[in-house]
């Protein structure tokens, strides 16, 4: 026995040994080209009214459409052979004497559906239907021209776009109609306003059937110009733009309601102050009515308005809201049926629901308790039931639940302690659940939820279980106040050592509407703080008081005063850190970018010492330039808060710089401007403090694409020449 004992110990020292892969710095940033992102079903969703769900996959190297009929657990696809065999077919019926319209080279992306058979798809100018039973193509709408934020009714097939600074409306099968007609300069129609603040991301909205398109109409005339520079024309010049700076002139915003049967508009008759806000457009079902959430310049007082569509005048306020810091609406009406709608609130200190009737009584509140609702889904289609997402379970997970509107009683459906994405059908009878967890890569689920039987459709593999990792740990620790619980993320150096000192590097943002730290995949870190833990540091992360998804109080503790509380918990963190017996504390790097450039240079310079070496991207050095939508929620106007901007200027901070500093900007950048870092690098110049500097010519806000590997090189081996590794 001993005999065969030592032959198999033999045998195993023999055995040859593989050593885990480390990422290289274009793996770390680009993900290996995507090669090292988990698989999942790509546009994976339900064909609307059916049972039915859809999504793209791979078929002899060859992208094609995969359909899936729940209830019968049979599928159907469509490949690219069978979309270029549709479109020889309609090149020779509809274009016998045209010149055919080229093969498909991959398959279109689907816009969305007109109905539970024909998909909608673009391809060059013309929106096209396919039949996914009949297999045939057909177009359905033609376009000419540098045509921008183009937006399909769905059930009608009309197309609304900008063309210049107006609004035009194209019908199938006609000529493009002009719906706005304005030419003076700074003027324009269609687009977004408020700089994508309260949940604004388009000037364009369609009544339920196309019978009405409303559209925003902002004037900029009386707003501050800017140069963003172009390099390359001799001499350089400056395209201008309109910013809103905190405390000054605010653009003026109208809207307008354009009738396809009748081919006029009318502005909608809003009162108050040209510089408020028009917020969450909502239509009614039956298209008679639209509804504004307008919010007062000082964000602290909204109206629910109610209009008339035909004629723009005012109806009834529906309700108010208002709080002593602010009111930040950003979500519109849901319509459960004709007569009651939800609405989305933070009123009693966490996003919830409220249920209303049509006068803007209030019904009952759907939901409560010290979590919030992150997302609503939809509702059945007898308006009985609503779906939502939400942190009841952890603010760390994403949660299916569905709430009954007439008990209020609740049901947890994706319960697995994850990070969850569902889609319910309109019935309620199945969901597709896709999580992924700290122990989870990935699984794509079908549920019924009849039986809550589960149906895996991918269990994702691990794209990195060639590559050696750190250990990923995630726990709480208190805030400066003693009392609130603030989520931390560690990760440990590959082949950690207890007995060794490891530089740190803490990546931190700090701001509203941004977590960091997540129980999903990684724990919601990125491959390049895996890449910097293979290189031998310790990587930790904060959601200190300020950042998303903990409740109003929470995120309105640093109002009038950012850069102060975020600071003094990301200190709490330093100092845990530095307690560490693995933790060298004269060995601590920290980089953020935007509101985290911010905060990192808050840190090298309000908090001097705490690391060795800081960079800064795109940072606020002074809010007084950053725009009024954002800065003045958090921070009211200058001329009100006068203390609170002086303290958070980190112009008044230069000469306490302690340590190595590098400050990076885009020269185009247009959310940050460059003007914040440049004024920065002059008063150091003139306070003889050195710091150092590097510019990406015209990248805008953030660095993207293939010069984004640059960067990361550049900020790596800048906090590796500064801290000796």
């Amino acid at each position: 026995m001993k005999k065969i004992a030592l032959l198999i110990l033999s045998l195993l020292f023999m055995a040859p040994t593989y050593a885990q892969k480390v990422f290289s710095i274009e793996e770390a940033v680009t993900y290996g080209n995507s090669t090292l992102v988990p698989e999942s079903l790509s546009g994976l969703a339900w064909i609307p009214e059916t049972h039915t769900y859809y999504h793209t996959a791979k078929k002899s190297e060859q992208s094609c459409l995969v359909m899936m009929d729940a209830d019968r657990n049979t599928s159907d696809t469509i490949d690219l052979e069978a979309m270029n065999f549709a479109l020889k077919q309609y090149n020779g019926i509809t274009r016998p004497t045209a010149p055919p319209l080229p093969d498909f080279k991959s398959l279109p992306r689907i816009i969305d559906w007109k109905n539970e058979k024909e998909f909608r798809f673009k391809s060059g100018q013309i929106i096209f239907l396919f039949h996914i039973k009949d297999k045939t193509l057909r177009s359905e709408n033609g376009m000419e021209g540098d045509l921008k934020n183009q937006t399909i009714q769905s059930e009608s097939g009309y197309i609304a776009y900008t063309e210049g600074a107006n609004v035009f409306a194209k019908y199938p099968g006609s000529f493009p109609v002009q719906i706005s007609f304005d030419s003076a300069e700074g003027v324009v129609n269609g687009v977004v306003v408020h700089r994508n603040e309260f949940g604004i991301n388009g000037g364009l909205f369609w009544s339920p059937e196309g019978r009405c398109l409303a559209y925003y109409r902002m004037d900029e005339s009386m707003v501050t110009h800017y140069p963003i520079y172009q390099l390359d024309k001799m001499p350089a010049q400056g395209e201008e733009i309109r910013y809103p700076f905190a405390g000054a002139a605010s653009h003026h915003v109208t809207l307008h309601v354009f009738d396809t049967k009748k081919g006029k508009s009318v502005q909608i008759h809003t009162v108050g102050s040209a510089e408020q806000y028009l917020t969450n457009i909502s239509w009614d079902p039956s298209e008679k009515y639209i509804y504004i959430a307008v919010l007062n310049r000082d964000q602290n007082h909204m109206w629910l308005n109610k209009y008339d569509a035909t004629s723009g005048e005012f109806i009834q306020t529906l309700f108010e809201e208002t709080h002593d810091k602010y009111v930040e609406p950003e979500h519109g009406m849901h319509w459960v049926n004709k007569k009651e709608f939800i609405w989305q609130s933070e009123r009693d200190g966490f996003n919830h629901l409220y249920l209303y009737n049509e006068d803007g009584i209030l019904q009952k509140q759907l939901t409560k308790g010290n979590w919030l609702v992150t997302e609503l889904l939809g509702g059945d289609e007898k308006g009985k039931q609503l779906y939502f997402m939400s942190t009841k379970q952890s603010p760390l997970n994403r949660n299916l639940y569905k709430v009954d509107i007439k008990s209020g009683e609740i049901s947890e459906w994706a319960s697995e302690n994850a990070y969850h994405s569902c889609q319910v059908t309109e019935d309620g009878k199945y969901f597709l659940d896709s999580y992924s967890s700290s122990t989870v890569v990935g699984i794509t689920q079908l549920v019924s939820t009849k039986d809550m039987k589960k149906k895996v459709l991918l269990k994702s593999k691990d794209p990195l279980k060639d590559f050696e990792l750190g250990q990923t740990s995630v726990f709480t620790m208190k805030a400066a106040d003693g009392e609130t619980d603030l989520y931390c993320r560690i990760i440990k150096p590959t082949h950690f050592d207890s007995s060794k000192k490891y530089p740190v590097l803490v990546y931190l943002y700090g701001g509203p509407h941004l977590q960091l730290v997540r129980n999903s995949w990684l724990s919601g870190a990125n491959l390049w703080m895996h890449y910097m833990a293979q290189q031998g540091y310790v990587v930790f992360s904060m959601d200190s008081r300020g950042s998303d998804n903990r409740g109003l109080a929470f995120e309105n503790a640093t109002f009038r005063q950012l850069g102060t509380i975020e600071m003094a918990d990301q200190v709490i963190g330093a100092n845990w850190l530095k307690k560490q017996r693995y933790v060298d504390p004269n060995r601590m790097a920290v980089h953020g970018w935007s509101f985290g450039g911010f905060l990192t240079t808050t840190l090298m310079t309000r908090a001097p010492g705490t690391f060795q070496v800081g960079v800064a991207g795109g940072p606020v050095i002074d809010w007084s330039m950053y725009e009024i939508m954002y800065t003045e929620r958090y921070m009211d106007r200058p001329e009100e808060n006068p203390e609170g901007y002086k303290t958070a200027n980190l112009l008044n901070y230069v000469e306490n710089l302690h340590g190595k500093l590098l400050m990076i900007h885009g020269t185009s950048d247009d959310v940050v401007l460059w003007q914040h870092s440049l004024l920065y690098v002059r008063e150091a110049v003139k306070k003889e403090v050195l710091m150092d500097y590097f510019v990406y010519p015209e990248h805008p806000h953030n660095v993207r694409g293939k010069d984004r590997v640059h960067l990361m090189r550049k900020i790596t081996e800048y906090i590796n020449d500064h801290l000796d590794k």
